[in-house]
């Protein structure tokens, strides 16, 4: 038999997958707030060509429990069979209550991170 393994693996951005905010720490053309600058967060997922590596996007400003309820009506995966990648931990509590599998990221995302995610979810 081979290994549980999430339906949906999904990242948080700032100080997940890059190592700083999206609205602050960068030059024009990024301006707005944190996770509500949906532009500039399109523009650097394409820039650092990880868009090749989705098949859901959704940028979404607010609540990581509202987000996370929305992502799973429109992709029809269930709660319980997400991985999540975030580098807050009010997020990695909220959202965990759900029963996504969550992983917090202290520096920065990378491949042994995203493996121990996919071995805590193979556990749970």
């Amino acid at each position: 038999m081979g290994e549980r393994r999430p339906s949906l693996v999904v990242f948080d951005l700032d100080y997940t997958l890059w190592p700083f905010w999206v609205d602050t720490h960068v030059d024009p053309p990024f301006q707005k707030g944190r996770t509500g600058e949906v532009q500039g967060a399109n523009q650097l997922l394409d820039l650092f060509s990880l868009d090749r590596f989705l098949r859901y996007k959704e940028i979404y400003p607010g609540s990581k429990v509202t987000h996370f309820q929305r992502l799973s009506q429109k992709s029809r995966v269930p709660l319980s069979q997400m991985l999540f990648f975030d580098d807050e931990d009010r997020n990695i509590r909220d959202v965990s209550k759900l029963g996504v599998t969550c992983i917090r990221v202290r520096n920065g995302m990378n491949l042994s991170l995203l493996k121990t995610g996919l071995e805590a979810f193979a556990r749970s």
